[in-house]
């Protein structure tokens, strides 16, 4: 077990543990297809999910991740090369968020990634399979793996750990 101890700015410091070794041992009905490291490679959120490169995640993931320089998404950080996400503060009205993860769902993720296990997991997995209604359109409308049709709703779904680039 590994105890994680992170500054969330203006939240109080936060603690968690991690029970399960990074990158295993996931809900049986949670399979995402991208690492955090791989999305952030290859360009989500216009590249400012995070404000900097929280000290509590491994510095390899940021080795190579698309990162704005003045803390606004810019779409051509996105794999996409468009911006396919709504503000936080639209997801906070919405009570989308949980204190302990006051970034979002990414956040939970990296977390879960790294082998927290939190009282807010079923929800958000339940999030997380409620996307495969994007995958399914995309399938439905693009020829196979047309990176170019559909790119705002290819970019959402990378944002939920999903490789649309193989569809």
């Amino acid at each position: 077990m590994k105890k994680v101890t992170t500054d969330q700015g203006s939240v109080s410091m936060y603690v968690y543990f991690c029970t399960e070794p990074e990158g295993k041992n996931f809900a049986s009905d949670f399979k995402p297809e991208l690492s955090p490291q791989q999305m952030l490679e290859l360009g989500v959120f216009g590249g400012c999910y995070f404000d900097g490169v929280p000290a509590e995640f491994p510095k390899k993931w940021f080795h190579k991740a698309k990162l704005s320089k003045d803390s606004f998404p810019h779409k051509e950080l996105n794999y996409f090369g468009v911006l396919a996400s709504q503000p936080l503060s639209v997801w906070q009205e919405k009570g989308w968020i949980h204190n302990d993860d006051p970034k979002g769902w990414f956040q939970w993720y990296c977390r879960y990634y790294r082998g927290r296990r939190h009282a807010d997991d079923a929800r958000q997995i339940r999030r997380w399979r409620m996307m495969q209604r994007h995958l399914s359109q995309i399938a439905q409308s693009c020829r196979p793996k047309d990176i170019v049709c559909r790119p705002r709703q290819r970019q959402a779904v990378l944002h939920w750990a999903y490789d649309s680039r193989k569809i």
